[in-house]
């Protein structure tokens, strides 16, 4: 029995403020059958081809709801037990489950679109091919790069195994897929997938899969991203200090240091939130539990997760940054995550992808892998540096970012987009 493997490697989320150099160039051993053409990359200061580029792929308000509704639900369930670190990509799973519920069909269909948020398979495929056009960014100081590919066996027992064109076809246009002829059963096929992933996450995840000759079909999303910082940490400010460990020792770490005078951040019940600006417009957000509230206790629902990244009160004024620099990887098993929220039957032999293809399938595996990094490095002073001063007001109150114990943390794009959220338990511990 063949089933279809939906395999979702988010892919390393380096937020490298050294720059986003160049890693070896990864060996396919299998050559692309179809290949995207990716949009364009636009200068950083090219302002006018960016809001073009804005311009013609417009994003309705309510798939953006629906993208970030998704986006709590999965991280509640994914990241409330934290006892480790975690860094987890909701975006990453959306597209990958989006890409599958386009060639689904009656309950399993109906089920991932539930989850998605979005009636409409067609409307569902045209937004996330507008949405990857909108992020999309590959320019002298950011990257935000999401690649996804299928992986097609197309002879079982020396039979024909046929996938649907307009699967492939759509695939291809509005998801930028590539498209690979793969034989499960061996073992270059598993080597291969590692490389491609390897190749498009900059060298940061390099999995290992073992070769499966009940598999049909694998679909990979990757997401890369690298920023700077807007206004930059001085590195001689950066001090070894202690981390105080939920369990009550306390480890040594390197924290980055700065002061933002006139700054907005927002008081919850239990927490205080502010973000970090980047360069591309994107901003890494902090949330600090009060003393006394483990992280874990802000993640224990959608709801309050919907809390501490959207609500509290704005407050205004100076903020006082100590930020440890931490570099981590996590990977996870989501299966039985997307079963709690409600998606049962692609998992089932009768599971309907009859949109891909005539054969029996069904999804065996959802799995995701990410990495994180932040430093102080590469910020160059720059205009940019003033911005957090640009028609400031009169500060009216004061926060202390000091994040010497264990918060939460998330990476929005420019258009408040949430590509990733996660824990920081230990940011002496490097797990992978």
């Amino acid at each position: 029995m063949k089933r279809l493997l939906l395999l979702l490697l988010a892919g390393a989320m380096l937020l490298c403020l050294a720059g986003c150099g160049q890693g070896d160039e990864a060996q396919i051993s299998l050559k692309p059958v179809a290949a995207p053409v990716y949009p364009k990359g636009i200068s950083f200061e090219d302002y006018e081809a960016k809001g073009k580029r804005q311009e013609e792929n417009p994003l309705s308000e309510s798939f953006l709801e629906a993208v970030n509704r998704f986006s709590y639900q999965t991280a509640a369930l994914v990241l409330k037990d934290s006892n480790t670190n975690q860094c987890y990509s909701p975006l990453s799973l959306y597209f990958a489950l989006a890409l599958a519920a386009s060639g689904a069909g009656g309950e399993t269909q109906e089920e991932l679109l539930t989850l998605l948020g979005v009636d409409d398979p067609a409307v569902l495929s045209a937004q996330c091919g507008n949405l990857y056009r909108t992020l999309y960014t590959d320019n002298e100081i950011c990257k935000l790069k999401i690649a996804n590919s299928l992986w097609l066996d197309r002879e079982v027992k020396g039979q024909e195994v046929s996938f649907k064109e307009d699967f492939l076809d759509n695939a291809t246009a509005n998801f930028y897929a590539t498209l690979f002829s793969a034989d499960f059963a061996a073992p270059e096929t598993a080597e291969a997938m590692s490389a491609w992933i390897s190749e498009q996450t900059n060298g940061t995840l390099a999995p290992q899969f073992a070769a499966d000759p009940q598999q049909i079909m694998s679909i990979i999303n990757t997401v890369y991203f690298c920023d700077e910082w807007t206004d930059r940490f001085n590195a001689d400010q950066t001090q070894a200090d202690q981390f105080h460990l939920e369990n009550g020792e306390s480890v040594t770490c390197d924290f980055m240091n700065r002061t933002s005078f006139s700054q907005t951040f927002y008081r919850g019940a239990d927490f205080t939130r502010a973000a970090l600006n980047l360069k591309e417009g994107g901003s890494m957000v902090f949330i600090l539990p009060d003393a006394g509230v483990k992280a874990g206790a802000l993640l224990a629902s959608p709801e309050k997760v919907t809390e501490i990244f959207d609500g509290g009160e704005v407050k205004y004024g100076e903020v006082i940054w100590s930020v440890p620099k931490f570099d981590y990887g996590a990977s996870y098993k989501l299966k039985e995550v997307l079963r709690e929220l409600g998606v049962a039957s692609a998992f089932l032999p009768e599971a309907d992808f009859s949109g891909i293809t005539e054969h029996m399938a069904f999804i065996s595996e959802v799995a995701q892998e990410t990495h994180i990094a932040i430093d102080e490095n590469g910020v160059e002073a720059s205009a940019f540096t003033k911005l957090d001063y640009v028609g400031a007001g009169l500060p009216e109150d004061k926060a202390e970012m000091i994040l010497n114990r264990p918060f939460i943390f998330g990476i929005t794009a420019a258009n408040g987009t949430l590509l990733f959220a996660g824990v920081c338990m230990n940011p002496a511990a490097a797990e992978h």
